[in-house]
């Protein structure tokens, strides 16, 4: 599967991480990690961003972690109109690594504080394309 598939608006179909898309359609949520240095990142990178080591390796994001903010976006970018409003976040892990993405749909805003418990999972849209989101533990 190409790379077009990810997100709600995909503007790029060939990439080096092109498998974390397979991965997602798998319900899975991969991040890359260097064979040199043991760096990890995300969004997976084909080149460490530690030590610039094109050895890289996947390995499955944890899927707890803490809320560290959220936004809820009135307007949107070019190409995501019909998404507003929708409400984003940055998920925290204990081992340090750190996840943006839009929180679920069904998501009781009144409830969304930071520092509470999340998870994430992996999401098809009704159009096919794969992505990720945050949702209350």
């Amino acid at each position: 599967m190409g790379f077009e598939k990810f997100g709600r608006r995909s503007f790029m179909a060939a990439t080096k991480v092109a498998p974390f898309v397979d991965f997602l359609a798998e319900g899975k949520i991969m991040g890359s990690v260097c064979r040199d240095c043991g760096a990890k990142a995300f969004p997976p990178r084909s080149d460490c961003v530690a030590c610039l080591s094109p050895n890289v390796d996947w390995f499955e994001m944890p899927n707890k972690g803490t809320l560290a903010t959220f936004s809820t976006l009135q307007y949107a970018p070019v190409g995501f109109e019909a998404d507003a409003p929708y409400t984003l976040g940055l998920v925290e892990f204990p081992d340090g690594l750190k996840l943006f993405a839009r929180l679920a749909e069904d998501t009781n805003l009144d409830d969304v504080k930071v520092g509470m418990d999340v998870t994430v999972r992996t999401k098809e849209y009704d159009d096919g394309q794969l992505s990720f989101e945050i949702v209350k533990a």
